[in-house]
């Protein structure tokens, strides 16, 4: 497939104004918090909402939206995969997955070869005869995957097919959905919540936040170099964001300073002034009662929010000044400190483990 997806969406209700490129073949993982326009774009994609003038939707020359037409869903080649699997009752296994072959008036021979393709390859061949009341979580979402697929659709949709399952489900699920999207051929758009789908999944990443797009790029740039909250919390990492103070530190406005490195040596050249965030994982913070003697690079103040479990660690939430810092400490830690929501602590960053870049509209 040779054919790049071009949105272009204006719409008031609910909120979504985005403009974006999807390669021929990718896969982007769509995230953002709840009520950011995720779900809305799928739906104006798929056809199931017409957005308001002047949206364009555009598959390589085929024009699905714009101000004189809107074709309708069933002749978008776009198939939608939600966390429901939404199989037809009183249809088999391999009826269900027949479904769209058959309306695409295909003939017999044809459709069986499809059905036992995608049966097998989302491993409920066995399964062909039995109706969805008596199947698992698990075995559904593969069915629905499967008649999903069966439809050879141009886009495939997916809107958090994993939610609904458990986590050892999801991830066999994750792993078989990756080999099918190998062939890249299709363009998949997905929407999710976990970073283990968009870094298993997912080629390139979009940020969405109140109908806009704060940040994209790749997966592995956006969740290692991420310039929005959302992204930052998303991946694990602290985000403090600031203003570009001499070729290694960001300040915020009140003057509190992180030290690091601006990018990945690729070259990056920030301006003094300029909008910046840091980035660095909690697992590079410790935590003092008392401002540490000698010279560290960054030590902020801060005021601790919450402690929670992460395995055998703690993650302690802290206040700098508005923004949200993490440090992963040990229990033992918290007990000796008496960490508890309302202290006041300070915080030491390791500056070889932060890393400085440019900010989008997103983060601030």
């Amino acid at each position: 497939m040779n054919d790049h997806l071009e949105v272009s969406i204006d719409n008031a209700v609910p909120l979504l104004q985005i403009a974006h490129r999807f390669a021929a073949g990718s896969t982007t993982a769509v995230v953002g918090p709840n009520g950011a326009g995720k779900s809305t774009m799928l739906r104006a994609i798929s056809g199931l909402l017409r957005p308001d003038e002047p949206s364009r939707i555009t598959l390589g020359e085929s024009v699905f939206r714009d101000s004189r037409r809107s074709v309708p869903p069933h002749r978008r080649g776009v198939a939608l995969l939600s966390q429901d699997a939404r199989l037809f009752p009183h249809l088999t296994v391999a009826e269900n997955v027949a479904f769209a072959p058959s309306a695409q008036r295909l003939s017999k021979q044809r459709i069986d070869a499809r059905v036992d393709r995608w049966l097998g390859a989302t491993e409920v061949t066995d399964l062909a005869d039995r109706r969805p009341d008596e199947l698992s979580g698990g075995q559904a979402q593969r069915v629905a995957i499967a008649r999903a697929l069966a439809a050879e659709p141009r886009i495939l949709l997916l809107d958090e097919p994993f939610r609904a399952l458990d986590i050892d489900v999801a991830s066999r699920l994750r792993a078989l959905l990756r080999n099918l999207l190998a062939d890249r051929g299709r363009i998949t758009v997905m929407v999710t919540h976990d970073p283990v789908d968009a870094l298993g999944l997912a080629d390139d990443i979009i940020v969405l936040d109140s109908g806009r797009i704060v940040e994209s790029g790749s997966t592995r740039d956006v969740l290692t170099r991420p310039t929005s909250r959302f992204a930052a919390s998303l991946s694990g990492l602290n985000l403090f964001v600031g203003a570009m103070a001499g070729p290694d530190t960001v300040v915020d406005a009140d003057g509190r300073r992180v030290v690091g490195s601006v990018g990945d040596g690729s070259g990056d050249v920030l301006e003094p002034g300029a909008t910046v965030a840091a980035t660095f994982s909690p697992r590079a913070v410790a935590v003092y009662l008392d401002a540490p003697h000698g010279s560290p690079r960054t030590v902020l103040p801060a005021t601790v929010r919450d402690v929670v479990p992460r395995g055998d660690h703690a993650v302690v939430s802290t206040d700098v000044g508005g923004q949200l810092v993490a440090a992963e400490v040990t229990w033992s830690a918290v007990a000796d400190l008496g960490l508890a929501t309302g202290l006041g602590v300070h915080l030491v960053v390791k500056a070889s483990e932060v890393r400085i870049s440019g900010v989008g509209p997103g983060a601030g």
